[in-house]
């Protein structure tokens, strides 16, 4: 499979899963059901676009990111990252300027994530320059 196979493989599941999220109606325009929205931060996401954008962006990063093959082990630590992650944000409350700067680091921390973990599969199937 040559690199331009691969990345069209990845964008094309990674623009999928987008898909299906930005799809959702109004009550769900972040990853998540706004109407069953309790926590300050949940309700924060849901009444700010940006911070809703945010969200779904992370969902999306996060299903590749568990679509990546792992080592024994490494499936339930991405998980405990996760939860890790909306601890912090639950920490944020109802801070708009806290939820945006969290969701901006986890998103950045998500992609390189994804990055090195395709940069390897392509090292070890020789794919790459």
């Amino acid at each position: 499979m040559s690199i331009r196979a691969l990345r069209f493989v990845l964008v094309a599941g990674a623009l999928a899963a987008a898909a299906m999220l930005f799809a959702r109606p109004a009550a769900e325009a972040a990853s998540f059901n706004c109407a069953k929205a309790k926590t300050p931060d949940e309700i924060a996401i849901c009444v700010t676009p940006a911070l809703s954008e945010l969200d779904v962006q992370m969902a999306a990063l996060y299903g590749v990111r568990m679509q990546i093959p792992m080592l024994m082990g490494a499936k339930g630590a991405a998980k405990d990252e996760q939860r890790a992650f909306l601890a912090v944000r639950a920490g944020c409350g109802s801070n708009a300027l806290c939820v945006q700067s969290v969701y901006q680091q986890r998103i950045a921390m998500l992609q390189q994530i994804i990055a090195a973990a395709m940069q390897d599969y392509c090292v070890k199937l020789g794919i790459c320059g």
